[in-house]
């Protein structure tokens, strides 16, 4: 009656994975759903041959990261906490003091939050590169501009 179909699971290995290249302006971007998007494509979400293993997700370059909108009053009550493990070692960064020294890292704290805490994670962040004004180095990769919602 019924034929024994015999489907193969694909799983991608790490020299078949073509890597794109993606620019993303942040000017007027609303930071929680443009890092949803990058972490998406840094994953590999968005090609069929996504495996949860392997890095099958592309470069993003994002520039005018000083230009990122923030929703509500996150400009002024957001901050970040770190602790260097000594004793009154408390460490609290504002955002809205970030945005005028460093504002890159505002959009790699929210991507890193997104992507796995693993060795994974970590080989996925660095496909990311950050730029606070208009100008990258990377225009000899021939980057796609891409629009995020």
């Amino acid at each position: 009656m019924s034929k024994s179909l015999s489907f193969k699971t694909y799983s991608a290995k790490p020299g078949e994975v073509e890597r794109s290249w993606y620019v993303i302006d942040a000017d007027g971007q609303v930071l929680g759903r443009m890092a949803a998007e990058i972490a998406r494509v840094l994953r590999g979400k968005h090609k069929p041959q996504f495996t949860p293993h392997i890095d099958t997700g592309d470069f993003i370059v994002v520039t005018n990261a000083a230009k990122i909108g923030l929703s509500g009053k996150k400009t002024e009550q957001k901050s970040y906490f770190s602790h260097s493990n000594y004793p009154g070692g408390v460490k609290f960064d504002h955002v809205k003091d970030l945005l005028k020294k460093k504002p890159e890292k505002i959009i790699e704290h929210a991507v890193w939050g997104m992507l796995p805490h693993n060795n994974l994670g970590r080989q996925l962040f660095k496909k990311l590169k950050v730029y606070a004004g208009p100008e990258h180095p990377h225009a000899s990769q021939n980057p796609v501009e891409m629009k995020v919602n």
